[in-house]
């Protein structure tokens, strides 16, 4: 009996550990997309965005720990919209923010824990899921991003674009089935981006309580 109790009460500390927010104070790091365009990024217990027709990305690895995660939860909030737009046109996809989840094969990814954002791009055989929140599409639209090789990232349409705040929960695993068929591998980084520069407009949102599971 002691051993069963035993056994259930470190299933829940492993499970409480396991739940605990994505920090957003340590370890992010701005990658511009254009020289002359950049965000302002404020980083802390939520990761705080301003975007004036401008555009980059906030990434940071994910801990070894964290590598087999299946799902995602978070919320979100938009309190200055850029206007909706086709998140299929290359040029012309501004969206208000969007959640990346850069997937590898598991068989590699010790050898790409240290890996840059963009090294990581540039390999044949990362994946990428991006949620977002703007455009003009349906829910839970899966997208080709038109954006690096042809069938290496997706964009997942979670909201339109307009303000507001919003609790999201997403299904990794069923979602990178649906965009590239078999499984995850190893969840190696997280990125967040606003992107204002076609329409020049802005942006101004919030994320937070990111937990992978």
């Amino acid at each position: 009996m002691r051993v069963v109790v035993l056994s259930a009460l470190l299933a829940t500390l492993t499970s409480a550990a396991s739940s605990a927010p994505v920090s957003f104070t340590n370890g992010w790091q701005e990658q511009r997309l254009s020289l002359f365009s950049s965000n302002d990024y404020d980083f802390g217990t939520n990761l705080g965005m301003v975007s004036e027709g401008s555009v980059s990305i906030a990434w940071t690895r994910v801990a070894r720990t964290e590598w087999a995660s299946t799902g995602a939860s978070w919320t979100w909030t938009v309190d200055q919209s850029v206007p909706a737009t086709n998140l299929a046109q290359k040029g012309g996809d501004d969206r208000n923010i969007s959640l990346y989840f850069v997937f590898v094969p598991e068989d590699v990814a010790p050898e790409l824990q240290n890996a840059n954002i963009r090294s990581l791009l540039g390999k044949d055989d990362v994946r990428i899921i991006q949620y977002a929140w703007g455009g003009n599409h349906g829910a839970n639209e899966i997208i080709q991003s038109p954006y690096g090789p042809p069938g290496q990232g997706v964009t997942i349409a979670l909201r339109q674009a307009g303000t507001g705040s919003h609790s999201e929960r997403v299904d990794l695993a069923a979602d990178y089935a649906r965009a590239f068929g078999g499984e995850t591998g190893a969840l190696v980084g997280l990125a967040v981006s606003g992107d204002s520069d076609d329409t020049d407009s802005v942006i101004r949102a919030t994320i937070g309580n990111l937990i992978l599971q």
